[in-house]
């Protein structure tokens, strides 16, 4: 419950645009928690609600097919890493952008070209943010068994 809340508030409160602890999330739930359903149902259900508050459009399927694809990513990578954390990052810059270019770009490939050069800013905040946040989540982990605060 608390992953879930953290992903909305993260998206509501003011932030550089996609730069949330989303990803982690996503990553940390399909490595630590053994249910199949609340791998999936974390990031999702954090998303859906803060889209509720902020509101619906038509790119926010595209935006959660990502999710479930970054959550797969780290079920199966079982671990949170360099690779694990670009692979999830591009994945969703790649879908969503898709998404983009099919509701609001020409369809061509300049409008397609045109819809990812534009969203190179967004991208590199992805990036960032889905570094720090999965780190800074990981070792969280880490700082807190070793400090015996949660027990394995």
């Amino acid at each position: 419950m608390l992953l879930i809340c953290i992903a909305i508030v993260s998206r509501i409160v003011p932030h550089p645009p996609n730069f949330t602890p989303i990803t982690a999330i996503a990553l940390f739930s399909s490595i630590h928690f053994k249910n199949k359903l609340y791998k999936y149902f974390i990031p999702i259900t954090g998303l859906i609600i803060s889209d509720i508050i902020i509101g619906i459009s038509l790119i926010n399927i595209f935006v959660y097919i990502s999710f479930l694809l970054i959550t797969f990513i780290g079920a199966k990578f079982q671990k949170i890493n360099n690779y694990s954390i670009l692979l999830s990052s591009t994945s969703f810059f790649v879908i969503s952008n898709f998404g983009v270019w099919l509701i609001g770009y020409p369809k061509n490939l300049e409008g397609f070209i045109l819809c990812y050069y534009m969203a190179l800013p967004f991208f590199i905040n992805t990036i960032l943010g889905d570094l720090f946040y999965c780190y800074a989540m990981k070792y969280s982990l880490v700082y807190a068994i070793n400090k015996k605060i949660i027990l394995r």
